[in-house]
């Protein structure tokens, strides 16, 4: 047995695959009747649903509805927390079909009662005016740490309850340009660059992508605002949540290649944080915007 201090062995590439394997499976949801589709949540979830699972499910249950139409964008709103004990239904409303754009809005349900709400617009492909912002040069995902590495230098550091969730293997690999260990107090430039992929091969479903990219985008977005004030992510200081979430798809891409994700923080205020973040493909296509804007509250006493 080894000594508590040594650090966890490195994931197989398997291991990434099965994690990969989990997650298209939430994505597979269960038709109900018309319009109306059931999610569920893996089990090593803690307290709440992760909220880029209800958006992936949610982006799922309106593509289901579209033919020969891709998203080119979605709205989201998170009302409640979700429980990951409880299956989530989504309703979709099949808002309009037109000649060249289809509306969908979609309603995530627990108990009862909305705990998320997405609106979402399809359209075929055309031909078009074309410009787009800048890749920046950032070194290759070949020559950086690898997530479990990187992770198993700074476990120790972190209390003995989450070690084991913080090393678990996920469906997406993600590794930073410039990690800052955001367990350590320290203060940061409200700015983050990551490369990430999903951990194995997927099927060439376009819209599958989508909905992996939707999940993986709200991984480390609103962290990003955090960075200038020197709080870490398990401090009891801060209440944290996603509150709304958007995203632009703007050109074809696979989420099992890297992708660079440039994330930035340019406001906090009121008890919200405001985040907006760039993914570009390895070739330099910009392929999706991403905006959104989370709780981040100083606990009474605690800060």
């Amino acid at each position: 047995m080894s000594e508590q201090n040594d650090p966890p062995p490195q994931s197989s590439e398997s291991e990434g695959e099965q994690a990969l394997a989990s997650l298209l499976t939430l994505l597979d949801l269960e038709t109900m009747e018309t319009n109306i589709y059931r999610g569920v949540s893996p089990k090593d979830r803690w307290q709440r649903v992760f909220g880029g699972q209800v958006l992936g499910q949610a982006l799922v249950a309106a593509t289901r509805t579209v033919e020969d139409r891709n998203c080119h964008s979605l709205h989201a709103y998170f009302l409640r927390p979700g429980d990951p004990k409880t299956p989530i239904v989504y309703e979709v409303d099949r808002s309009r079909d037109g000649h060249s754009f289809s509306a969908r809005r979609v309603v995530a349900i627990q108990n009862g009662v909305p705990i998320f709400t997405m609106s979402a617009s399809f359209d075929r492909a055309e031909a078009g005016l074309e410009h787009q912002s800048a890749m920046p040069d950032v070194p290759a995902p070949e020559s950086l740490k690898t997530e479990q590495q990187w992770r198993s230098e700074i476990v120790t550091q972190l209390p003995e309850p989450v070690r084991t969730w913080f090393m678990r293997v996920r469906p997406i690999e993600i590794r930073p340009v410039d990690p800052a260990n955001r367990f350590e107090k320290g203060r940061h430039p409200p700015r983050q660059v990551v490369w990430f992929r999903a951990t194995g091969p997927m099927p060439d479903a376009p819209a599958l992508h989508q909905c992996v990219l939707a999940y993986a985008s709200d991984m480390t977005l609103l962290d990003t605002s955090l960075l200038p004030h020197g709080y870490t992510l398990f401090s009891n200081a801060l209440q944290l949540a996603s509150l709304d979430h958007a995203m632009w798809f703007h050109r074809p891409f696979r989420a099992d290649e890297w992708m660079l994700y440039v994330q930035e923080s340019p406001s906090a205020s009121g008890s919200r944080g405001f985040n907006r973040g760039e993914v570009f493909r390895r070739d330099g296509a910009l392929v999706a915007s991403v905006a959104q804007e989370g709780l981040v509250r100083l606990r009474p006493n605690k800060a």
